[in-house]
């Protein structure tokens, strides 16, 4: 059954400006149609707000502070917001419209990436979320679902619907968090806090399901699953894909690290880490085919815009204390997002019957038990006395064991391993290494009560640093040579050079040979080779497009679906980068070869006035010339150049002439 022909915004013009030609997706608290902007005629993504929602001034204020939010990203990897208005009770939100389909349609259609492919996703999705938290915020809901792929190949994060910054907390309103449970940080779940990481720690597990094609947390219901994310670590994904590089497994524990300060700070470290993880895999890593992946059938999927519809917002109880999910949840629910309500602060005890006391023995029995439970009860008692003494001179203490100059890791292991709490300080050291131990309070063999704390004072290296010279060095090894001397590798930018080797540091900043503190922020610039301007092969033949690229030292990659376009079949339809663009050598150009002009039945226009003649014409895609007679021209169209029915390119031009009175 075709839902889009009973939904009754189809054909309707929204707020006067907005035509809404189709339904692309419907969630819990919104739907997403195509639509045609009348006045700038471009077609958009119009995301309305239910109308029973309208009401809710919660619900509006969300929708609204999304247009606000995104509107202050400008990336190239993030669904722009063009506009937010309300028409009647419908409240809504034009973006961006992206044709292609979300990575959920990917991973369904094709069950794992190769790791190539993966990287290839991952890496535009953590700039645009990059962006997001340079400008203090934080997505909150990131998923496959959210992630659109479009027919050129771009990559967009769309959806900043429960976007906050960073500072606030992440509950909806007072006892509730919104997310989806697949993708939520343990911090989420237990304090109800959210910061950049979270949306790292949702990164990892996309980027885990991309390679094995599985989410690394199953179960049958929600609960399992929020377990599952307080009490188990990811496992590597390697275990599911043999042959996986050990540098990846790497990355997804970075990234989904249970304890936040383990993770990744911001999408922009983990984005620095997954380039850096990428240069070091030879060509056969990148293109380890997962057990999990399926054969894609030739034309592949056939989806556009925002998403599927599976998306929808529930309530569910959220765990924490005594209360957990509801049992019985499906798999779907899992991929929604979600309000989990948060259970109140005091939990009833409930204490259990004391048992039965035992009827009495008869008879003489009586007298021998008697007996029996006294000669127990002394040796008991004994015992009892023995181990107490025990206990008090030496049972209920600890010797603090040696960790002095050991790595922080294995001290924090060693010492929670011998039942002690650890709390760690920093501070500045010219003998000990960097992140080693430096002195211990208690000292090394000191007794200590076995459920105190021991603090570790870890070392962050000499007080002042020396920024190295790093020019020509491959990227990985500067950024490894700055953190040996506890410096901070930071953004990574990219410049032309004719002197630098592609890959490797032009310059730093701050420059070498600049004292700075431990933990300073170094930013490294990065060549990109020599300079070469993109040349322009649109309306070429393929191998002649691929030859004038690589004669200008670029590679070539050839989009898997062609495009109709005004270009002859077969040819180059479009670039990218564009022709002019600057590009270093051995950079890659995608090229999106074109099926022809797509044909459209052209509509009847005799009879109409020329601005409805001329709207009804554009709205199909044509563009209009209009003739008219040199005296009396009156204001209908007589004739058109394509009758009706009959069909013509899409982007050509229709003449329509006009009745003279004569």
């Amino acid at each position: 059954m075709d839902t889009t022909l009973q939904d009754p915004l189809v054909g309707q013009l929204l707020d006067g400006r907005y035509r809404v030609q189709a339904r692309i997706a419907a969630g819990g608290m919104a739907t997403v149609y195509r639509a045609v902007d009348t006045r700038l005629d471009r077609v958009l993504a119009l995301k309305v707000m239910h109308p029973s929602l309208a009401a809710d001034g919660g619900f509006v204020d969300r929708f609204i502070r999304e247009a606000k939010s995104v509107a202050r990203l400008s990336h190239p990897n993030v669904v722009g917001v063009f506009d937010q208005g309300t028409d009647g009770t419908y409240v809504y939100l034009a973006m961006e419209y992206v044709a292609g389909c979300t990575l959920r349609d990917v991973l369904r259609e094709r069950g794992a990436l190769q790791p190539r492919a993966a990287l290839d996703i991952l890496e535009p999705i953590l700039a645009a979320l990059g962006a997001a938290h340079r400008a203090g915020l934080v997505h909150r809901d990131m998923k496959p679902e959210n992630v659109l792929i479009g027919d050129d190949g771009r990559v967009k994060v769309a959806d900043f619907g429960l976007v906050r910054a960073v500072d606030t907390n992440t509950t909806a309103s007072t006892g509730s968090l919104l997310g989806t449970v697949s993708y939520l940080a343990p911090e989420q779940l237990e304090h109800g806090t959210a910061d950049a990481r979270v949306d790292v720690y949702a990164c990892g597990v996309v980027l885990y399901e991309m390679l094995t094609g599985g989410k690394p947390h199953t179960g049958g219901s929600v609960a399992q699953v929020l377990y599952q994310h307080l009490h188990e670590d990811v496992l590597p994904p390697s275990e599911l894909v043999p042959g996986l590089a050990p540098g990846l497994d790497a990355l997804v524990a970075l990234a989904t690290a249970r304890d936040p300060q383990q993770r990744a700070q911001d999408a922009v470290a983990l984005l620095s880490r997954a380039r850096e993880t990428r240069a070091g895999l030879t060509d056969e890593q990148l293109d380890v085919v997962p057990p999990q992946a399926k054969e894609v059938p030739e034309g592949g999927a056939d989806t556009a815009g925002a998403g599927d519809g599976t998306e929808r917002t529930d309530v569910l109880p959220r765990p924490g204390g005594v209360q957990l999910p509801l049992p019985g949840t499906d798999e779907a629910q899992l991929n929604r997002t979600s309000r989990l309500e948060v259970p109140p602060a005091e939990q009833t005890t409930r204490l259990r019957p004391a048992p039965a006391a035992p009827a009495p023995p008869p008879g003489g029995l009586m007298q021998q038990r008697r007996r029996l439970v006294t000669v127990i009860a002394a040796v008991l008692l004994l015992l009892g006395v023995g181990t107490g003494v025990w206990y008090i001179n030496s049972g209920q203490f600890t010797t603090v064991p040696a960790v002095l100059d050991m790595p922080q890791d294995k001290a924090v292991k060693k010492l929670r391993d011998a039942g002690l709490g650890v709390k760690v300080v920093r501070g500045f050291s010219s003998n000990v290494k960097r992140g080693h131990v430096m002195k211990t309070d208690p000292a090394n063999g000191k007794q200590i009560r076995g459920t105190n704390t021991v603090t570790i004072t870890v070392s962050r290296g000499p007080e002042i640093v020396t920024i190295p010279d790093l020019s020509g060095t491959p990227v990985a090894d500067a950024k490894r040579k700055l953190r040996d001397l506890g410096l901070t590798p930071s953004t990574v930018t990219h410049g032309f050079s004719d002197d630098v080797a592609k890959g490797s540091v032009i310059r730093t900043d701050p420059a070498a040979g600049i004292k700075r503190r431990p933990d300073t922020a170094v930013a490294l610039t990065v060549s990109r080779g020599a300079r070469v301007d993109a040349p322009g092969v649109i309306g070429s033949d393929r191998a002649e497009a691929e030859a004038t690229l690589r004669a200008a030292g670029l590679r070539v990659r050839i989009a898997e679906e062609p495009v109709f376009s005004p270009q002859d079949k077969g040819t180059v339809a479009r670039q990218t980068p564009n022709a002019g663009d600057p590009l270093g050598k051995g950079d890659t150009v995608t090229l999106t070869l074109s099926k022809g002009p797509e044909m459209i039945a052209v509509p009847d226009v005799t009879g109409m006035s020329e601005a409805d003649a001329k709207k009804e014409l554009t709205s199909y895609g044509f563009r209009v010339e209009v003739k008219k007679p040199f005296l009396f021209p009156q204001d209908e169209v007589d004739t058109q150049s394509v009758e009706a029915g009959e069909k013509a390119p899409k982007g050509g031009t229709i003449t329509i002439k006009m009745k003279g009175a004569l």
